[in-house]
């Protein structure tokens, strides 16, 4: 595991005004419509595109910089985040103070990393400003060892949704056969991912295509090739039980063709799990026997990776601990965050399950 994420605060991101999370290795944020589930989300993907050096890119896309400042720039000039992370190699607190600028763009005002190591007594600084895109990235490539434990921690800050199974989707279409690394946030190349997954990794690759029968009986296997018209072109091609002619992914569900991604994501080798893997709404289009399969599946991801899930799902949310959940839910302005206490819920749970005391807002997050 390369990292797990302690602590967050953040001042100032759309409808969060302020707020600190706790976090633990499995975490289920549950809330209304409109709460802030989606918008913390944003913020993690934020974090991951810092590393690339696309913040710019990523906040006009997001609608520009008074767009993503909470209730706009003349109520809220600055952002400000610090997150408290463990490494394998020590403990960083990060912190950055992102400043509304001409053109609708957010700069570095500050940015700040502490970092703790073992064998070094003093903790070690590094400290930027007045930069368009993040310090940590110039240092890291000067093999700067807090800088490269802090940029790959926050590049292993995945995001995914696999919510476009249109019949444009890229999950759908023909994909390049070498964009294999990592499972793209909407899982467009999964059918390279899996094709490399069935050369170098044939173990994972059972693993995977054995758990999909499960959700998906007529399922038998993929049948992954180059094409043979393009040898760096790869469909998401797969056979039925008992015939032998291959189908293409405009044969599959929506439910079933989100379901083969989850299962990918979450089956895929320990070693190629990203540090926080987010998932935003894995319970769409899936029979409730899926989402059992794939709430087991989260909670094994969990013992090597960090996991954060946003969900609307009664059914997943009783797969879960109490400790587990997170609500979000708006007051006035601002979003909030509250982890639940398992103790103080002990009589209501002896005689409710947690979606029963949710659609009854007891726990909150709820949409009054």
């Amino acid at each position: 595991m390369s990292g797990e994420l302690k602590k967050l605060r953040l001042d100032g991101w759309k409808s969060i005004k302020h707020a600190t999370l706790e976090l633990r290795r499995m975490n289920v944020l549950i809330g209304a419509n409109g709460a802030g589930k989606s918008n913390l989300i944003s913020f993690l993907r934020l974090l991951h595109e810092m590393t690339e050096d696309r913040l710019q890119l990523f906040v006009g896309k997001s609608g520009g910089a008074d767009s993503v400042l909470h209730y706009g720039a003349k109520t809220t000039p600055v952002l400000e985040a610090s997150l408290d992370f463990e490494t394998v190699s020590g403990h960083g607190r990060y912190l950055m103070r992102l400043t509304f600028a001409a053109v609708d763009r957010l700069v570095f005002s500050e940015e700040r990393l502490e970092y703790e190591r073992p064998e070094v007594i003093r903790p070690e600084f590094i400290e930027g400003k007045g930069n368009a895109e993040s310090a940590v990235n110039r240092f890291a490539s000067e093999d700067n060892v807090p800088a490269r434990d802090t940029h790959n921690f926050l590049a292993g800050c995945r995001v995914y949704h696999f919510h476009d199974t249109s019949d444009t989707a890229k999950i759908r279409l023909t994909g390049y056969i070498q964009d294999n690394r990592t499972l793209a946030p909407d899982g467009g190349n999964l059918a390279a991912f899996l094709f490399a997954l069935k050369q170098v990794r044939p173990h994972s690759y059972r693993r995977i295509v054995g758990t999909i029968r499960q959700v998906a009986p007529f399922f038998d296997d993929f049948d992954l090739a180059p094409l043979k018209v393009n040898a760096n072109s790869i469909l998401l091609d797969w056979r039925e039980k008992g015939n032998d002619t291959p189908f293409g992914p405009h044969q599959l569900s929506d439910g079933t063709l989100r379901a083969m991604a989850l299962i990918t994501l979450l089956l895929q080798p320990e070693e190629t799990l990203p540090s926080l893997l987010v998932i935003d709404e894995p319970e769409l289009g899936l029979h409730p026997f899926a989402l059992g399969v794939v709430a087991s599946l989260l909670k094994r991801t969990s013992y090597h990776c960090q996991v954060i899930v946003a969900t609307q799902s009664t059914t997943l949310l009783d797969h879960f601990d109490p400790q587990d959940v997170l609500v979000v839910q708006r007051r006035g302005q601002a979003s909030e965050f509250e982890r639940l206490d398992e103790e103080k819920l002990r009589e209501w749970l002896e005689e409710y399950q947690l979606s029963e005391l949710w659609e009854k807002n007891v726990i909150g997050g709820g949409p009054v």
